[in-house]
C-alpha cells in the first residue's frame, strides 16, 4: 500500500497489537461471561481510542482525512451493530453458553482484521484500474439497502453453510461441547465441537459482512490507511459493544432501517462520483443524523409498545 508512509502502518500496527495483547490476551484471556460494566468499560476505551487516533489524523493529515476517518468509523459502527443481531441468532442457534462467546467472537475478530485487510486492498486495486467498478459497487450497496430495508429478518441456517459441510466431510463433530475447546480426540481421531462449527458461520457471515461495508467507505475515501483503520477500530470494539447492547436489541428495532438508508445513500454517492460530488461533511452529517433518528424513534416506540404491548 504505497499511498501511506511505512512508518504509520507501523506505528498504527504496534498500537493495536498492544491493545489487542490488553484486551483479549491479559484482561480477558480466561473463558468468562463478560457482565454489562465491563462492557460498557472496553466500549469507552475502544471509542476513545478511535476519537483519539481521529484527533491526530486532524493534526497530522489534515481535517479533510480527519472527516473521512470519522465517516468510515461510524458506518462499520452502525453496520457492526446490525451485523449483533445475526450473531445472537448464531450463538442461540449452537446453544453457546455467554461464558464461550467471547472465545468465539476473539477469533473471529482476528479474521475480520485479515479477511478486511484483502477486501480493502482488491477493492482499491479493481477501482483504480476498472473504474467501472465503482458503479457496480454503488447499485450492491443500492440494492442491499432495499433489501436490509423490504427484506424479511435473517434465517440461520448453519447446516447449509459450505463451510460447516466441508468441515463435517473432513472429520467427525462431537455433538456436544466441549469446554472451550475446539478440537477434541476421540477413538484416537481428532474431531471438532460445536463450538468450531459456531466459529466457522461467525467467520463466513462477516464475509458477507465485508461485501457490503467496504465498499461503503471506499464511497468516502480509496486512501487505503484511512479504510483500513477506520474499520479495525470498528471490529476491535465489536466484541464488547456486543456484549453492551445484547440485552437491549429490542430498542433498536428501527436501526436496521436506518442502515439501508445509510447504505442506499454511500451507493447513490458512488453512482454520481462522477457527476457530482457530494462534500464529505455533509455526508457526515447525514449519516449522523440518520442514526440518531433511527436510534431515537426505535426506543420511542419500543416504550410505547412494552406500555401497550396490544
Amino acid at each position: 500500500m504505497p499511498s501511506s508512509p511505512n512508518m504509520l502502518w507501523l506505528g498504527f500496527a504496534g498500537v493495536i497489537l498492544v491493545m489487542f495483547i490488553l484486551d483479549l490476551g491479559v484482561f480477558n484471556r480466561k473463558s468468562h461471561e463478560i457482565r454489562l460494566r465491563e462492557a460498557l468499560a472496553w466500549t469507552i476505551v475502544w471509542v476513545s481510542l478511535a476519537l483519539g487516533f481521529n484527533a491526530w489524523i486532524y493534526y497530522t493529515m489534515g481535517p479533510t482525512k480527519a472527516l473521512e476517518f470519522l465517516t468510515g468509523y461510524i458506518i462499520e459502527e452502525s453496520l457492526s451493530v446490525d451485523n449483533l443481531f445475526v450473531f445472537i441468532m448464531i450463538f442461540s442457534y449452537f446453544r453457546v453458553p455467554k461464558a464461550l462467546q467471547p472465545k468465539i467472537l476473539k477469533w473471529g475478530i482476528l479474521g475480520a482484521l485479515v479477511m478486511r485487510g484483502i477486501f480493502i486492498i482488491a477493492g482499491i486495486e479493481l477501482i483504480e484500474r476498472f473504474h467501472w467498478m465503482i458503479y457496480l459497487f454503488g447499485a450492491l450497496l443500492i440494492y442491499t439497502g432495499i433489501k436490509m430495508a423490504f427484506g424479511h429478518d435473517e434465517k440461520i441456517e448453519p447446516e447449509k453453510n459450505p463451510l460447516v459441510r466441508l468441515a463435517r466431510r473432513i472429520m467427525p463433530v462431537t455433538r456436544r461441547m466441549q469446554g472451550d475447546r475446539f478440537f477434541i480426540k476421540k477413538c484416537g481421531k481428532r474431531a471438532a465441537t460445536p463450538l468450531f462449527l459456531t466459529l466457522l458461520v461467525v467467520e463466513s457471515s462477516d464475509l458477507i459482512f465485508a461485501v457490503d461495508s467496504i465498499p461503503a467507505v471506499l464511497a468516502v475515501t480509496r486512501d487505503p490507511f484511512i479504510v483500513y483503520t477506520s474499520n479495525v477500530f470498528a471490529i476491535m470494539g465489536l466484541r464488547s459493544l456486543y456484549y453492551l447492547l445484547a440485552g437491549f436489541m429490542e430498542l433498536f428495532v428501527h436501526l436496521k432501517i436506518g442502515v439501508s438508508f445509510i447504505l442506499a445513500y454511500v451507493g447513490v454517492k458512488m453512482l454520481l462520483v462522477d457527476i457530482f460530488h457530494i462534500p464529505i461533511y455533509f455526508s457526515l452529517g447525514m449519516i449522523l443524523g440518520v442514526l440518531t433518528i433511527s436510534i431515537i424513534t426505535s426506543v420511542t416506540i419500543g416504550k410505547k409498545h412494552r406500555r401497550h404491548p396490544h
